[in-house]
């Protein structure tokens, strides 16, 4: 938490509600007492989460393996279109 007297506050309003709007809270003082509270205004995002789908994807052992000659093929050529017969 950051505290800022008022003068600082208006010199510097821009700033300050850059750094709420990230999180932070800023508390304004006037003669050293605190008379408001600079908050985002939404939660800031919280921090991501690893292993939420733990247990529940199946990756099979293979997934890097190289892909076949023909799909390499298709992605060579930038064929937007299938090739006739497979419409």
């Amino acid at each position: 938490m950051l505290t800022i007297n008022i003068h600082e506050a208006k010199t510097h309003l821009s700033r300050f509600v850059e750094k709420a709007a990230a999180g932070e809270e800023i508390i304004i003082a006037k003669a050293g007492k605190p008379i408001a509270k600079l908050v985002p205004l939404h939660d800031a995002p919280s921090a991501r989460s690893l292993g939420i789908f733990q247990g529940k994807l199946n990756v099979p052992e293979d997934f890097d393996a190289a892909l076949p000659e023909e799909v390499l093929l298709q992605f060579q050529n930038a064929d937007i279109e299938p090739p006739p017969g497979n419409r």
